[in-house]
């Protein structure tokens, strides 16, 4: 036991030198680790510890996925991810592994993640003495002649030990006779044994002999197996069969189909009779295999395919044929066939995806690792060569790897999951062999999302039409955003730009709900003191870092009949609306009295006034204008009327729901000379009114004309940079500030007129006779070129308007509606009074220009129609009711001519005095002419 014990430590310190000189070897030679261990040792058997010959962290190793990625069925080692030891998982039969007798040799794989590497690992198995020889049967049986020759030899079925090198069969033995003795023929395979007769038989003697054949490895202990050898002494048959040759090469393609003829071995004997018929059969010592492959036919000779050739599992077959004649004793000869398969490009490609990574960030860069690939062909030579490929055009490429048939998936160029998520990725292994044969594997890639596109809004800037005194906490709005991200990146939280807290910014009286966009108003609007104003929202998501976007919400406030009708004259002392009037009684019938002037903060019909008589003491004697509030005498006073007389009158808007008020006007009927003596003290108290009036015309004059001339400039200005083909000229709307609100466009290209007031798309016409609103020429109008005329002397005041040139005529801004889509339509105003003077006026439209005559008021004025009335005295008029005469740019029409492009302006009060200053001007030039003729 200690002799055993001494020889197993000396065979570990064998191992381990030669474990040494391997690494050595392999770390000066190749990337490759080796290692050498015995076959047959226990399970958890180190073989090395491989993270420590790698130099990798042994502290990182579970993190970084340390494994064994081998694809064999058995696994026959483990690592440790704690220690990084290879040990051994399961006991290792070299014998059953490997199959001959080369070095065995097993593959590792080894794989470590983050960064990914790979490196292999080879664990040759040597060999222990662990079989001992075994021949292949217990006996044999050997007929000899008597009276054979001295020296001749007898084949022996040769044991087989499975064992390598010393471990495997050394020698042979025989137990001691007088007549044979053993003789070994060595060759690079095997050791055959042979009985070779050390003196003649004699059959009378003895006719039969037994000897032991003992076959002997070289291992320690030496480990042996016996066959017992009968020989049966013949009568001669003094010839053996002969062979033509002793060795047979035959090629011979894989695959082949069973039953094909290989080769015919044929064998000659020159005996006669039975000694001479030959009979072949396949000698014991053959391989289990070779049984199974091939058959000999003992008649003919004939070597078939019994089984299926595969060059795969074996490359080569060896075949001892021997061929005996039937004479008594029978004679023997063997030769050796030896049999080469043809390789056959039978066998696709395997793909195994060694490691996988299944979702792959879109902001990767080129050349990131997605997968290692291993590709294998069982075949040989060109056969066994493989060339992978991608199918389609997608963002990845195959990089080979250093080690031949391995590659890398990586990416080629940058991702983009908004456009692709998955992508289904075919590789295609294809072999070089003729047909070629090829295999497809799928990946399935998942494209995860980074946060790199902003909410967008479906349009910027949004208008929003708010009818003023709104519920406050109400909602009124909303906007909504998209965000073409995934998951929280595309979660959008909404929120409201906030100014530096100045009156002028509305944005702290909203409110928006962050997670839907809903817009509420914390305040009520009102359309008189506020008419438009923006605010901003910006839209947010919820990645990492966030991205946002901003939109402009344009609120425009649209008017309601919210302000009753506020009386501005007659005004008593008290402030109550009543006043009293002296007239002589001798006026004649027309005479005006007075008028009763008042005032609506609203604008367009909610601003129209009406005046009525609600109650009066005699409805014959007076009479009061609808639309001017002036109270004129119907007929002459006579002796019976009464000296006082009692009108109320009633002012009310045209809204949907009128509002009104009354006013009291008591008008007493004196005689002259006390009317007289009344007149006076009223012209010295409307002497200084008239001055603080005049001094406000005067300022309002200048401003108008400032702004009619910049206007005029302007237009000139666009004239010259817009295309002559399609031009457009119009007063920009100035935001309810008292100045121009509508203007008329000539279009050329669409050969019609168009009226545009605030609120109104630049494409919205009028026309006549119906409730649009397009101005359209009359045919007779248009000339043959398709371009309008000149506007003709038709277009003129109105006989009131003549009458009252000193009256006020205000412009104001008609209501608006609500179209579909969104689309404004403008409403035409209708005349209102004009509060004045002694005498009042009113403005008519163009004549011929196909809309009514009381289709159309106007007001001017420093104040809007939002502005609240001032404060006045009784009686006092305040500075905007007056006529500015001549005041420009009511309606402008221009015409486009090409070369003779003229504009002409018509303007309300300078029409005639214009006409006088060409007239003046064309009588000058005559003059000069004529001048210069008298000269010459």
């Amino acid at each position: 036991m200690e002799g055993g014990g001494q020889k197993r430590r000396l065979e570990y310190w064998c191992v381990a030198l030669r474990f040494s000189l391997l690494l050595y070897v392999g770390n000066e030679v190749s990337a490759q680790i080796r290692y050498s261990i015995p076959e047959e040792v226990k399970q958890g058997y180190a073989v090395g510890n491989i993270a420590k010959d790698l130099g990798l962290d042994i502290s990182a190793l579970g993190e970084r996925g340390f494994r064994i990625v081998s694809g064999a069925e058995d696994a026959f080692f483990q690592v440790n991810q704690n220690n990084g030891i290879l040990y051994v998982h399961k006991i290792i039969d070299r014998e059953e592994l490997c199959d001959g007798d080369r070095a065995c040799f097993i593959n590792l794989k080894i794989v470590v993640e983050n960064p990914l590497e790979i490196h292999y690992v080879s664990v040759e198995i040597t060999d222990i003495n662990d079989n001992s020889p075994i021949f292949p049967e217990k006996e044999q049986q050997l007929e000899i002649a008597e009276h054979t020759p001295t020296g001749t030899r007898f084949q022996i079925h040769a044991a087989r030990d499975p064992d390598l090198g010393i471990n495997s069969i050394r020698a042979y033995k025989v137990t001691s006779n007088d007549h044979f003795e053993i003789d070994v023929r060595q060759s690079d395979e095997d050791k055959t044994p042979f009985l070779v007769l050390k003196t003649s038989l004699d059959r009378e003697q003895k006719i039969k002999h037994n000897v032991v054949l003992t076959a002997l490895d070289g291992g320690i202990p030496e480990r042996s197996g016996t066959l017992n050898i009968t020989i049966i002494v013949l009568d001669i048959n003094d010839n053996r069969p002969v062979f033509k040759q002793d060795t047979y090469n035959i090629r011979i393609q894989e695959n082949v189909s069973i039953g094909t003829v290989v080769i015919v071995i044929n064998a000659t004997d020159t005996d006669e009779g039975s000694n001479s018929e030959v009979e072949y059969s396949l000698g014991k010592t053959q391989r289990s295999k070779v049984y199974d492959i091939f058959e000999l036919v003992s008649l003919t000779g004939e070597i078939r395919v019994k089984g299926e050739v595969d060059f795969e599992d074996t490359e080569m077959y060896k075949l001892d044929v021997q061929a005996s004649d039937k004479g008594q004793p029978p004679l023997t000869a063997q030769c050796r066939v030896i049999i080469k398969i043809i390789d056959v490009n039978d066998n696709k490609p395997h793909i195994e995806v060694t490691s996988l990574s299944n979702l792959v960030s879109e902001d990767s860069k080129p050349g990131t690792v997605i997968s290692l690939i291993s590709v294998s062909d069982r075949d040989s030579g060109m056969n066994g060569k493989v060339l992978c490929s991608l199918a389609g055009h997608l963002p990845f490429e195959l990089k080979p790897s250093f080690q031949d048939n391995m590659y890398s998936l990586v990416t080629k160029q940058h991702l983009n999951r908004e456009l692709v998520s998955e992508y289904d990725i075919t590789i295609t292994a294809t072999d070089c062999g003729e047909p070629p044969l090829s295999t497809l594997k799928s990946l399935s890639v998942q494209i995860s999302d980074v946060n790199d596109n902003s909410p967008e809004f479906s349009q910027n800037p949004f208008e929003l039409y708010l009818v003023e005194n709104n519920a406050p906490g109400a909602s009124i709005f909303s906007v909504s955003a998209s965000d073409k991200d995934l998951n929280e990146n595309a979660a959008i939280s909404y929120r409201i730009i906030r100014g530096k807290g100045s009156q002028s910014d509305m944005a702290s009286f909203l409110n928006i709900n962050s997670d839907n966009g809903d817009i509420s108003a914390l305040k009520s609007f009102d359309f008189e003191t506020l008419k438009t104003f923006q605010f901003q929202v910006v839209a947010t998501d919820s990645g990492s870092p966030s991205l946002s976007s901003n939109v402009t919400v344009n609120v425009f406030i649209l008017d309601q009949n919210d302000n009753a009708p506020a009386i501005l004259y007659p005004v008593s002392t008290n402030g109550s609306a009543e006043g009293v009037e002296e007239i002589p009684r001798n006026v004649n019938a027309g005479h005006l009295v007075t008028k009763v002037r008042a005032y609506d903060a609203d604008i367009g019909y909610n601003g129209w006034l009406l005046f009525s008589l609600q109650e009066v003491t005699d409805h014959n004697l007076f009479a009061l204008d609808r639309y001017t509030g002036q109270i004129r005498t119907l007929r002459s006073f006579t002796e019976t009327d009464e000296a006082e007389h009692k009108l109320v009158i009633l002012v009310k808007d045209n809204g949907n729901v009128s509002l009104s008020a009354t006013a009291t006007v008591i008008i007493n009927a004196v005689e002259p000379k006390e009317a007289f003596a009344a007149s006076d003290v009223k012209s010295a108290v409307k002497d200084e009114e008239e001055n603080s009036v005049t001094f406000y015309l005067i300022i309002t004059l200048g401003s108008v004309s400032a702004l009619f001339l910049i206007s005029i400039i302007v237009l000139i200005v666009m004239q010259c940079s817009k295309d002559p083909e399609y031009s457009s000229k119009s007063l920009q709307d100035v935001n309810y500030d008292g100045t121009l609100c509508h203007s008329i466009q000539y279009r050329s290209g669409d050969k019609r007129y168009m009226l545009v007031g605030p609120r109104m798309s630049i494409g919205s016409t009028i026309v006549p006779g119906s409730n649009g609103n397009t101005l359209v020429l009359p045919e007779h109008r248009r000339r043959a070129s398709g371009e309008p005329k000149a506007p003709n002397s038709d277009w003129r005041y109105s006989a009131s308007l003549r009458a009252g040139m000193q009256s006020s005529v205000h412009m104001e801004e008609s209501s608006v509606m609500q179209g579909a889509q969104g689309v404004l339509v403008q409403n035409w105003p209708t005349v209102s009074s004009a509060a004045g003077d002694a005498e009042g006026g009113e403005v008519s439209p163009p004549m011929g220009a196909g809309v009514d005559s009381n289709s159309w008021h106007f007001r001017y004025g420093a104040g809007g129609p939002g502005a609240p009335p001032q404060h006045l005295k009784p009686g006092e008029v305040p500075p905007e009711a007056f006529i500015i005469p001549g005041s420009p740019a009511i309606i402008s029409i221009r015409q486009q001519g090409g070369e003779d492009d003229k504009s002409d302006f018509i303007t309300f009060g300078k029409k005639e005095e214009a006409k006088k200053k060409k007239k003046k001007k064309k009588e000058k030039k005559d003059k000069k002419d004529k001048g210069k003729d008298d000269d010459e």
